[in-house]
């Protein structure tokens, strides 16, 4: 009779056994491979910026080792709005041309210049050849509706920490002259919009100088009048600033930042934030 008790109960262990382990294999199945959840610990405070405009936002530098290496105090979200552990590349829109951009290396940054008790939310928002006037109307660029999906984007950081700002990085879709003269009225307008969806009328936004690489002459011409409205625009607005793109080398197209250009446009927009901020 013993022998018996003790065979149901050995019988009922193994089957609980297997349900737990059944249970933590398919909760562990619903994460993406290589992406882990990060912790909430309690004496987080997490700062949230939002990366929006074109493909030198989104990213199409060469990812090497280096930024792979991964901080617990740096995060990001996934195509399925998982807020996981951050490591380039951040942009997922476009799967096949995901590459560097200039994310970590503003976290990696400005880490240097915040409380311990601080962590940094990279969240990306950029489609690669999306022009101004598409974001203002929100249209649909490659199966992404720009302003919507910025949006949805705030409002899923303002659950998980305080937005602390935006960067913002386009123009080289809108270096024509077609589209130059409606240019700096349209940003303002954007960005008009983007400070109602997060309800902050103060919050700073952060301009990227686009390429000055750009060739033939007269496309370079187009890229350098973009640049002297995105100067002009953030000193004449509260609120807005620029960073310099002077020195930054392309990947070799002409257009795009290579991997170093990325990490210095990261470095440059943090520290343009710090001194906006009186962090320094």
């Amino acid at each position: 009779m013993k022998i018996r008790q003790v065979k149901i109960i050995a019988g009922k262990f193994f089957v609980l056994s297997v349900l737990m382990f059944l249970v933590s294999w398919i909760s562990c199945s619903k994460e993406e491979p290589g992406e882990t959840e990060p912790k909430d610990e309690n004496n987080k405070t997490v700062w949230v910026f939002l990366m929006a405009g074109q493909s030198n936002m989104a990213g199409r530098g060469a990812v090497e080792a280096q930024d792979l290496i991964t901080n617990n105090r740096i995060i990001t979200i996934n195509s399925g709005n998982n807020w996981i552990t951050a490591k380039e590349p951040l942009h997922f829109y476009e799967p096949g041309s995901a590459g560097l951009d200039c994310g970590l290396s503003f976290a990696k940054e400005l880490l240097n210049f915040v409380p311990d008790s601080v962590t940094i939310a990279m969240v990306p928002c950029a489609v690669g050849g999306s022009s101004v006037f598409q974001w203002l109307n929100d249209e649909e660029h490659r199966s992404v509706k720009l302003l919507s999906n910025f949006k949805a984007k705030a409002q899923l950081s303002k659950k998980k920490g305080t937005i602390k700002g935006i960067l913002w990085h386009q123009g080289e879709r809108n270096a024509n002259e077609t589209d130059l003269p409606e240019y700096e009225d349209t940003l303002l307008t954007l960005f008009s919009k983007f400070r109602t969806s997060v309800a902050d009328d103060e919050l700073p936004i952060i301009l990227g100088e686009i390429g000055r690489f750009a060739e033939p002459e007269e496309k370079a011409a187009y890229f350098e009048e973009v640049n002297q409205i995105i100067r002009k625009v953030a000193e004449e607005n509260s609120y807005l600033f620029y960073i310099s793109s002077e020195g930054l080398e392309d990947r070799g197209d002409n257009l795009h930042f290579n991997s170093e250009g990325q990490r210095e446009l990261g470095r440059r927009y943090a520290e343009k934030y710090i001194d906006a901020s009186g962090l320094n």
